[in-house]
């Protein structure tokens, strides 16, 4: 079958691969679409602290069930929760499998879904509602991200919210945001077209190049500042001014994996009894939540989805979003076009 490969740093090839044989308690899934992910580029550049080549790419799939199994009919749609947890470590026994001290994930640990069949164990495989499409199908797995944060902040209905960073997690937080009735929603980035992509969500855009973000929330909330932050970039420039932006006794949600050290402004952290959370993927029944949640966002999830590339294309993908002016925002590899 075909195949996207990681094969070294910034080398990926499309490659004829073995097809996969089914085990017990597993189905075979023909794939239809996966998603690219901000840890796929980190694989494909070389920094990702665990992926070793040759890996088969990709967590966020789709895929149609080949023959029934126990829990699935043939032609059933599903999508896959991708944790791999030890079950044995103080996480695991605690409730937490999700933050497992070894934790591993389809598509870097192991073999993922950028490929023609994966054949997955029934128990972590979800059906997709009629009425979802493919491609919004296909953003599912992000979707159980935003899920997650919205559970760690302690989000109410009114509050003022600010998203740092318009990238797809961005845009998918601040979108399920407007959906739960945030009262404003404030979204920064530098590229312009994503942007106005966020206007026509219902956020309020501020380009951080040419706009001062921390004057444009004050202003908005009576000098006040935002109720509950997002930090979705992983850039310096917010890690240093979230503490400003965000009111007294308000929450920083880091959704965003700095990859290194960055400068926060801790003082303002005490002074204004500030808290902060961080969040990294979702439980089993947030990915669940995240399955039934897709019916009431099915539209802007399909908006979410700027380019498919075709299979036989995709070992350009990381260019292409790399490029700023590809206008990319969420990109899918149709795995049948090939």
């Amino acid at each position: 079958m075909k195949a996207l490969m990681y094969l070294g740093p910034k080398h990926v090839e499309v490659k004829d691969v073995q097809e996969p044989a089914v085990k017990a308690g597993q189905v075979k899934l023909k794939i239809k679409y996966c998603g690219i992910c901000g840890s796929d580029i980190g694989i494909h550049l070389g920094t990702h602290p665990r992926a070793k080549a040759p890996l088969v790419l990709g967590h966020e799939f789709l895929g149609e069930v080949m023959e029934d199994g126990k829990k699935f009919k043939k032609g059933d749609r599903v999508v896959a929760y991708p944790l791999l947890s030890c079950g044995k470590c103080l996480p695991c026994r605690t409730g937490n499998a999700h933050v497992c001290n070894t934790l591993g994930l389809i598509g870097i640990d192991t073999d993922g879904g950028i490929c023609e069949y994966v054949c997955a164990d029934e128990d972590i495989l979800f059906k997709v509602p009629d009425g979802i499409s493919d491609k919004a199908a296909a953003v599912i797995e992000p979707l159980a991200v935003i899920v997650r944060a919205v559970h760690q902040s302690g989000l109410q209905a009114l509050d003022t919210c600010v998203v740092t960073g318009a990238g797809p997690i961005g845009m998918l937080t601040g979108m399920v945001l407007k959906h739960l009735g945030v009262a404003k929603v404030f979204i920064s980035d530098v590229n312009a077209n994503r942007l106005e992509q966020a206007r026509s969500f219902g956020m309020i855009p501020v380009n951080s190049q040419t706009e001062n973000l921390d004057q444009a929330v004050k202003a908005a909330t009576c000098g006040e500042g935002a109720d509950v932050l997002y930090e979705c970039s992983g850039a310096e420039s917010a890690a240093l001014q979230m503490t400003d932006i965000t009111r007294v006794g308000g929450m920083i949600c880091m959704v965003s994996v700095h990859k290194i050290p960055h400068n926060v402004n801790l003082r303002d952290f005490n002074f204004k009894e500030q808290r902060m959370i961080g969040t990294r993927v979702y439980t089993k029944e947030e990915f669940r939540q995240a399955v039934d949640f897709s019916l009431n966002v099915r539209e802007q999830l399909e908006r979410i989805v700027t380019h498919v590339v075709p299979m036989k294309d995709s070992a350009k993908v990381f260019d292409m979003i790399a490029d700023p002016g590809s206008g990319t925002i969420k990109v899918l590899v149709d795995c049948t076009d090939f």
